[in-house]
């Protein structure tokens, strides 16, 4: 490190300290921040008034964007100011999802097997699109562990930190501390992180102040895997039982939905004590991406936006702005410092004729230039979901999702969504196309404006940067790193929070808990052959759905239901076979929308629109996409005779059925077969047997409704909270929005009685 001269001559002595670490240095000084650097970069120093400070252009001067003593802001102006176009347009990217290793990529012109490469090293494209292409936002999806993660970030930032400016790498991530791997949205997190339930199981412990400390856990295991965004929460309003998404989201009540977001956010962005900078923004904080604006849950028909057969989202309730509510008193309105979700991003949905043209949110001035930026004054990023600007395949391909936008250039669409209010392009690792949209910015606002319009961009990029510390040290401490992700202290938390979000939904005769050491028949489980929601076929697996290890420390397993004095019998919600479209009825002359299922045994669909809500697509040459009288089947329907086959087994003697949940399900097929049932959110096995033991008692409650039967869910509007007639069992109770059952019967808690209040 070269100490440089202040101006008069007279050479600092600052107090500090440099210390190699695991690929970097990291010079901590007394009176400012530690700041960490690679001696590769070939970065220097400078040294003013007695502190330390990068010199990223290597120029011996102090660039105000350099200068940590001054705001987030001034920085972020200073640099933004000093980008070329090309620099602002790699800004303005954000990659496909990345694996660790990279398996499908080269190492050096060769495949990861044949480089002896690390699964912690670059891979061709990645030094390509960082070091030619200017990106600075990468997707991290699946990583072999903690450690891989930590040394290939600091392999990334190694790399930018000798570019032009030396902007940092923004790591992001999916949200990755599911403890069902394959359960979430952008499977495999990958190595030991802190295990919690999916986000519907959050809603489901109605407690937002767990919610928060689960924010703040995950943000230092972010942090120390080298995040510093996360794509989440899902704040969009479940009002569609059907969506495929729906697990993700933390239900329907507006109320529930709005405060849990508000928590995840604050725990997410929230640094304090010495690790704060600035205004709650620091070290420990990572930008929360909240999505999807305006709200994406309402599909026509439950049917999923990544396809074009669910571009439309409809309103026939007229609850457009409902859908809002979560973003503008929870996201938009947090109880900590740091004020608001640093990021939004539109959902790929057409809001149908709830704006002057139907184009996708991404595209739609109305609801971005308008509703968001000017009546809301919100001035964070808003980054397009991803690869909107692509071109489309056909509505039952997974390919581009150029929504409402089919017609138009590659170039013209970048336009349209950068003149609508967006800054970011999600899934779009090429710049060419937004340099193409800058030079036609030329043409239609003057070099001026346009310049102006990208420099405000690239602020709100940078910004989100500088608040987190990035520019003073993107590295992460491995040590600290394996200390930090998935510790003993996290996991009993993230633990405890499993439990908590556990829902009995019966106990005919006080079946439950059952004591330890019963003799217990538990059948093997089949996850079924067939489609998943991205149509790879999957191929069929059996097996023990708990782990014989585990068992044995609560029960004593028999091999027949006639040695058991009781059976657990562990099946999934119904999983929809087409997921609203199949392509197989396209080739054989139909109009390939079908219904989706949420009960096990075939339906259909007698109750359906006669016509469509919404229609058209450049691929389609019909308007009404109705599915009415058409059958649908569910991939897991042997789930159904599983238990069936059980309970005929078993006799009089007790069964106790386990229900895994992503959507809400039609429960008259399986709640008269079972005594007990209980509702999981992708928790472990160990929660579930613990509620079933006795050694924890259940306190979850509903956070949805569970319907009566398909006809309720036809007849139901998509856009409307909890307006679904409820199943009743054989108890008579009602399995409604805030129901569970505790030991004592049902749970009538402050809980319960404040998220029942109406209006929402």
């Amino acid at each position: 490190m070269t100490h440089m001269m202040n101006k008069k001559g007279i050479k600092d002595k600052p107090a500090f300290k440099e210390v190699a670490k695991d690929g970097y240095h990291l010079i901590i000084q007394d009176d400012g921040p530690s700041l960490g650097y690679s001696p590769q970069s070939g970065i220097g120093m400078v040294i003013e008034d007695g502190l330390v400070f990068k010199d990223f252009r290597k120029t011996g001067k102090l660039e105000p964007y350099a200068d940590w003593r001054l705001s987030a802001e001034k920085r972020a102006q200073d640099l933004a100011s000093k980008l070329s176009v090309d620099e602002i347009a790699g800004l303005m990217l954000y990659s496909p999802q990345n694996k660790l290793p990279m398996l499908d990529d080269t190492y050096g012109g060769k495949s990861f097997a044949e480089s002896n490469a690390k699964a912690s090293d670059l891979s061709d494209s990645q030094i390509e699109f960082l070091a030619t292409g200017n990106l600075r936002h990468i997707l991290v999806s699946q990583v072999e562990s903690p450690e891989v993660a930590a040394r290939w970030n600091n392999k990334v930032q190694a790399l930018v930190e000798g570019c032009q400016f030396g902007i940092p790498a923004n790591n992001s991530s999916d949200p990755r501390h599911s403890a069902v791997a394959d359960a979430e949205f952008s499977a495999g997190s990958g190595g030991a992180i802190s295990m919690w339930s999916s986000m519907l199981g959050m809603a489901a412990t109605f407690d937002p102040a767990l919610i928060e400390q689960f924010g703040r856990i995950a943000s230092k295991e972010y942090r120390a895997l080298g995040l510093a965004t996360a794509l989440s929460p899902q704040a969009d309003l479940g009002t569609d039982p059907r969506w495929y998404r729906y697990s993700s989201t933390f239900g329907p009540n507006p109320r529930l939905v709005t405060d849990m977001t508000r928590a995840y956010c604050d725990g997410f962005q929230t640094s304090e004590g010495k690790n704060e900078i600035a205004d709650g923004w620091g070290y420990d904080s990572v930008n929360a991406m909240v999505k999807h604006w305006p709200g994406g849950g309402t599909g026509e028909g439950g049917r999923d936006a990544h396809y074009g057969n669910g571009k439309f989202a409809v309103y026939p309730g007229g609850q457009f702005d409902t859908h809002k509510i979560p973003f503008i008193e929870g996201a938009f309105n947090l109880s900590g410092k740091t004020g608001k979700a640093s990021a939004v991003m539109p959902y790929y949905t057409i809001a149908y004729n709830q704006t002057a043209e139907n184009v996708a949110n991404g595209f739609n001035k109305d609801i971005i230039g308008r509703q968001l930026r000017e009546e809301l004054g919100y001035d964070g990023v808003v980054c397009t979901d991803w690869l909107i600007t692509h071109d489309e395949v056909a509505p039952g391909v997974h390919s581009g999702k150029p929504w409402g936008v089919e017609e138009m250039s590659e170039t013209d669409r970048h336009y349209k969504a950068l003149m609508a209010g967006v800054d970011q392009f999600g899934g779009n690792n090429r710049k060419e196309p937004v340099i193409k949209a800058y030079e036609k910015g030329i043409c239609e606002l003057g070099e001026t404006n346009i310049r102006k319009r990208f420099e405000l961009s690239a602020y709100r990029l940078l910004l989100n940067m500088f608040r987190t510390g990035l520019f003073e040290n993107p590295y992460v401490d491995v040590e600290e790193t394996v200390k930090t992700v998935g510790a003993p202290e996290h996991m009993r938390s993230g633990y405890t929070q499993q439990i908590k979000s556990i829902v009995m939904l019966k106990n005919k005769n006080g079946v439950l808990p059952v004591a330890k050491r019963k003799k217990v028949f538990i059948p093997p489980y089949t996850s079924p052959a067939g489609p998943n929601f991205w149509r790879v076929q999957q191929n069929e697996k059996t097996f023990d759905p708990v782990h014989h290890a585990l068992l044995d420390a609560y029960f004593e397993k028999v091999a027949s239901p006639d040695d058991a004095d009781f059976a657990i019998v562990f099946i999934r919600s119904p999983f929809s076979l087409h997921m609203g479209y199949d392509s197989n009825e396209v080739e054989n002359g139909g109009t390939g929308y079908v219904p989706i299922s949420l009960q096990y045994g075939g339906y259909t669909a007698e109750d359906a629109r006669e016509h469509s809500i919404a229609g058209g697509d450049p691929f389609e040459g019909f308007i009404n996409r109705s599915y009415k009288g058409k059958t649908a089947r569910t991939l897991n329907e042997k789930d159904l005779l599983q238990l069936q086959q059980v309970r005929t087994s078993m006799g009089d003697k007790p069964l106790v059925l386990v229900v895994n949940v992503a959507n809400p399900m039609v429960m008259k097929e399986v709640e008269p077969l079972a005594d007990a049932i209980i509702v999981d959110f992708d928790v472990q096995k160990q929660a579930v047997l613990d509620i079933i033991s006795g050694s924890h008692e259940p306190s979850g409650l509903l956070p949805m409704q569970l319907p009566k039967d398909m006809q309720s869910v036809e007849k139901h509007c998509e856009d409307v909270p909890q307006d679904m007639e409820c199943y009743v069992d054989s108890e008579g109770n009602m399995y409604d929005f805030a129901f569970g059952l505790n030991w004592d019967g049902i749970i009538d808690d402050n809980r319960a009685r404040y998220y029942k209040k109406r209006p929402f």
